[in-house]
């Protein structure tokens, strides 16, 4: 098993701690997770930082955690410029970034990008096509739907050879297909129950098989909202709270995994039997004390 935490991006103004911030991707490290992830939202009320400046801040903060974004929603970026900055990031990282891509919601604000709604797939597969073009051909060529360039080139290639690995953020059966025939692994998505979870992990698997691809080769993994308090009560309360700040609804507790660290090691658990390789927790409050418990009472009982 390999286990991730997630990188702290609440920014109210004027309330970053440069040090508190280097505190925690340090101590990550030495408590051993395998990697660090951000999360992207543009546009919302959540005071949440971008994901590419946090993670090269993050870079300099360590020197063996993996970074990666859980997801870019690719259709809202110009894909010459995101593979030029993810490019960068994974020599700065000296190849420890990890690419999560996903479509996103489909809602009003896409028109603030200059996106129908209709075009979202369409988007997220041309726009990783051309993004994977300028980090493995010397030169580019490409005529699409959305995006052209002639006999261009991008330099430098990332670190990671041929490029980083792409993880895709899926829910339907057919964004789970196009996960296995375009990605290197499946992120499940935190606001998911993992009974729906399961029933995804079943349909990449099936997808697999038909491919003829490797299961070894393609990774899957599941973000987890947690929350460890020994007062049961007080961690579903502060839990469900949260939740609703992110996503701006109050039935998301079924999601989520809290209480005592007995009740966190069994609800993790069952997400790894329904197929996650890889858990990313992402705290529900007190991130630095949630990661240290995790690390203390609930990891070693799950390895």
């Amino acid at each position: 098993m390999r286990f991730a935490i997630s990188i702290p991006q609440d920014l109210n103004d004027g309330e970053f701690d440069p040090a508190a911030f280097r505190a925690f991707l340090r101590r990550a490290e030495e408590l051993g997770f395998d990697g660090a992830w951000t999360q992207e939202q543009v546009l919302g009320t959540a005071a949440r930082s971008s994901p590419l400046e946090t993670l090269t801040y993050a870079a300099a903060c360590t020197e063996r955690i993996r970074l990666g974004c859980a997801v870019f929603v690719t259709p809202r970026h110009n894909p010459v410029h995101l593979a030029k900055s993810l490019s960068t990031l994974d020599q700065l990282s000296r190849g420890r970034v990890d690419v999560g891509v996903g479509i996103g919601a489909r809602d009003r604000s896409l028109s603030a990008f200059g996106v129908e709604p209709d075009e979202l797939v369409a988007r997220l597969t041309e726009g990783l096509d051309l993004m994977k073009a300028c980090w493995t051909r010397p030169r580019v060529t490409f005529d699409g739907r959305f995006w052209r360039l002639d006999d261009a080139a991008m330099e430098p290639k990332p670190f990671q050879k041929p490029h980083p690995p792409v993880w895709f953020g899926a829910r339907h059966p057919n964004a789970l297909r196009r996960a296995v025939r375009l990605g290197n692994g499946f992120f499940g998505a935190g606001s998911a129950t993992t009974a729906q979870f399961a029933e995804q992990v079943g349909v990449v698997r099936e997808a697999l098989a038909e491919q003829g691809r490797d299961a070894a080769d393609f990774s899957i993994a599941k973000r987890v909202y947690i929350g460890v308090d020994d007062d049961e009560a007080r961690a579903w309360k502060r839990g469900a709270d949260t939740l609703e700040r992110f996503y701006g609804r109050s039935d998301l507790t079924p999601v989520a995994v809290c209480g005592s660290a007995d009740a966190c090691v069994e609800g993790v658990r069952e997400v790894i039997d329904a197929g996650a390789e890889m858990v990313l927790f992402t705290p529900l409050f007190d991130d630095a004390e949630q990661m240290e418990r995790l690390a203390a009472e609930v990891m070693p009982h799950l390895a």
